[in-house]
């Protein structure tokens, strides 16, 4: 992302630590967004053995996973440890998952050994894309699919809009593009990366309700230039009037855009972009015996 925008990665966690008990009750957009990712999972004819749910939250998606890849070790790993917590209600005997409480950029699982690596709607709570795509390389098997969902630009959209009226601080986290995503895929050396771009409208009876399901969701503006302070009460509601003027048809609207994409992690050697501009390529030392002419 931008030198300008930093994400407070503490206030991620505890915002999405406290709202694991709640977060089923708001997830009906990620539900949605799961079965596009569905549809990118049906390209992946391997046979998995492992398989990562990246950001799994409460862990519908990681039981999907295993229900789809029974034979694979799925994992999943998320930054909030109470959300890894709630997971365990979507686990059973016949089909376990594993719990692995990490970050999307230090992932703790070796070189090379990961098949699938799936996250939905996680990788938006992520600026560093060089370390994120970085560390997708570096697990995933060559050939191994990447496949994810993150938020665009327009997302929250009418919010934003609101607030502007209101005062001039950032309320409502900023998100990339899929231009922007695309380039950095490439740049850490995923193949054929494949990107698409849904938006999805929600309405609410008033906007409170909105603000209640993003607290729910523990999906709060997370910018490191946030106001820290307490909210004026006259900036609120000026924001709150702002916003009951973009009712259609009597609802609240409520954009939400939708990157979704995969690809492929690169064969041994293959070089990527590296922070200067230049190309690196890396090899196991096991590939380059035997190389040496006398």
């Amino acid at each position: 992302m931008s030198d300008d925008f930093h994400v407070d990665r503490a206030k991620v966690r505890r915002s999405f630590g406290r709202a694991a008990a709640t977060y089923e009750q708001h997830d009906a957009l990620q539900q949605e967004v799961q079965k596009l990712l569905n549809e990118r999972l049906d390209f992946y004819l391997g046979e998995a053995e492992r398989v990562l749910d990246v950001g799994a939250g409460t862990g519908r998606g990681s039981a999907m996973l295993k229900k789809r890849y029974a034979k694979s070790q799925v994992i999943a790993v998320d930054l909030a440890l109470p959300m890894l917590r709630a997971a365990k209600q979507h686990m059973s005997w016949l089909k376990p998952f594993v719990r692995v409480n990490a970050e999307a950029t230090a992932l703790p699982f070796p070189d090379h050994s990961v098949d699938v690596l799936h996250s939905n709607l996680c990788f938006q709570w992520i600026d560093d894309l060089q370390a994120l795509f970085g560390e997708c390389v570096r697990v995933l098997k060559p050939g191994g699919m990447l496949v994810f969902s993150t938020f665009g630009p327009d997302t929250l959209k009418e919010l934003r809009a609101a607030w502007a009226q209101a005062d001039q601080q950032p309320h409502v986290s900023r998100f990339l593009d899929m231009h922007d995503l695309g380039d950095a895929m490439i740049a850490a050396g995923l193949r054929d990366p494949v990107l698409d771009v849904d938006r999805f409208t929600l309405t609410y009876s008033e906007p409170r309700m909105l603000l209640k399901e993003l607290q729910g969701l523990g999906a709060t503006n997370a910018d490191t230039t946030r106001e820290r302070g307490l909210m004026g009460k006259k900036h609120y509601q000026q924001m709150l009037a702002a916003y009951d003027t973009m009712r259609r048809d009597g609802r609240i609207p409520a954009t939400w855009e939708v990157v979704t994409a995969h690809a492929w992690g690169p064969p041994h050697g293959q070089s990527r972009r590296g922070p200067g501009g230049g190309e690196i390529a890396s090899f196991s030392i096991d590939s380059l015996r035997g190389s040496r002419r006398r």
